[in-house]
């Protein structure tokens, strides 16, 4: 994903409507050109060039940022079927509840600043000159189950490097959801030209450790007593893996 700052907008009009999608998501084109008190016979033409360099797309009625990350998969498993999509603005709701759910049982310190920081935001995806946020979601008949989430600063020193946190309901364990999850997440870091992933783990969440190390990530480092959990001082374990 490039960055904004190299993005051709060709136009201060362009550059403040893509701006304002970006940072709200999705937006309906009436009252973002309202908003942003451009004619509007000039905010249809902008939106227009938008959409035809790819930098726009409207759907349901909402322009939103077009970010190209695959299509929809199905996979069945042990009789539960369930899919795997990019996530959409209108995930966010459930992927808030679905990482408080998991961090409130596993005790997951980065997935819920995660939730805690869309859920401020009100905005799930990001793309701009100062980072991206990517989200893949897992679902039920509609309802979120489970999640992966990538976020990169747009920082030439580390530009190679995106963060991770991935989960699953508990009830939803078992069936290949998680793996799956995780393979998305790292196929989408590694076609857009990230070099390695990481992601930082309380000690006491074994089950997470394992199932990263199963997926041949490795401990890079151990902060002692980094986090401080009902009283008790844990250890923070560092994670990645080279894509």
């Amino acid at each position: 994903m490039e960055s904004t700052d190299a993005l051709e907008f060709g136009h201060a009009d362009r550059k403040d409507i893509y701006e304002y999608v970006e940072r709200h998501g999705a937006v309906d084109p009436e009252e973002t050109q309202e908003r942003l008190d451009i004619d509007p016979g000039g905010f249809r033409h902008h939106v227009a060039i938008l959409k035809r360099d790819g930098r726009l797309e409207e759907a349901d009625g909402k322009l939103r940022v077009t970010i190209d990350a695959g299509a929809e998969e199905e996979y069945v498993s042990d009789a539960l079927e369930f899919h795997i999509r990019p996530a959409r603005q209108e995930d966010l709701t459930g992927i808030v509840g679905a990482i408080r759910q998991v961090a409130e049982e596993k005790t997951y310190i980065e997935a819920e600043s995660v939730a805690d920081e869309i859920d401020h935001e009100d905005a799930l995806l990001r793309h701009n000159e100062l980072q991206s946020r990517m989200f893949f979601v897992a679902t039920v008949e509609s309802d979120v189950v489970g999640w992966v989430h990538l976020h990169a600063p747009e920082l030439e020193k580390l530009s190679h490097t995106a963060e991770l946190t991935v989960g699953v309901l508990d009830e939803y364990r078992g069936h290949g959801v998680g793996s799956h999850l995780l393979a998305r997440g790292l196929e989408w870091a590694a076609s857009n030209g990230y070099e390695k992933v990481y992601q930082s783990v309380p000690s006491t969440n074994e089950d997470a450790i394992s199932f990263l190390e199963e997926h041949d990530w490795e401990t890079e480092a151990i902060r002692e007593d980094h986090y401080k959990l009902n009283g008790h001082y844990v250890d923070e374990v560092m994670m990645a893996v080279e894509l």
